[in-house]
């Protein structure tokens, strides 16, 4: 079954300092599954790769396996007209304290009833708040 992908755990495929055993199984489990994400995840993991080569964490040779990685996966896009932002998720991430960025995740996976991976733990907790699954983390990272 699809399921919402964040940046976190995307962008910690490749700095492995962020890396763990959660992320590692949403990676195997994102080479046999289809992901969602909201249209700004690809400006997020661009920029991520972006600051890190500017931080001197990686380079763009570095990085190129996590660009053919996305490219060679099941990622579908969604798509938000502009006014739904203002509808849907400014008060979403009102009501969680969640930055807009991290409230258009919850507002995917609420909108579509799919389950989130997320390293991010005050969008993990707004998820179970709102009633939105998360994929189970595994052991006590």
């Amino acid at each position: 079954m699809p399921f919402v992908l964040d940046a976190s755990v995307t962008l910690a495929w490749h700095f492995k300092d962020e890396e763990t055993a959660f992320s590692r199984a949403i990676l195997e489990r994102a080479t046999d599954e289809s992901v969602v994400v909201p249209a700004h995840w690809w400006l997020e993991i661009a920029n991520g790769i972006l600051t890190g080569e500017r931080r001197k964490r990686t380079t763009p040779d570095q990085a190129a396996p996590l660009v053919e990685l996305l490219r060679a996966m099941s990622v579908e896009t969604d798509f938000i007209p502009g006014e739904h932002a203002i509808e849907r998720i400014l008060p979403l991430a009102r009501a969680h304290r969640l930055t807009v960025y991290d409230a258009i995740y919850l507002e995917l996976a609420e909108r579509r009833g799919l389950g989130l991976a997320t390293l991010d733990g005050a969008l993990a907790a707004a998820a179970r708040s709102a009633g939105v699954s998360t994929l189970a983390r595994l052991g006590s990272e």
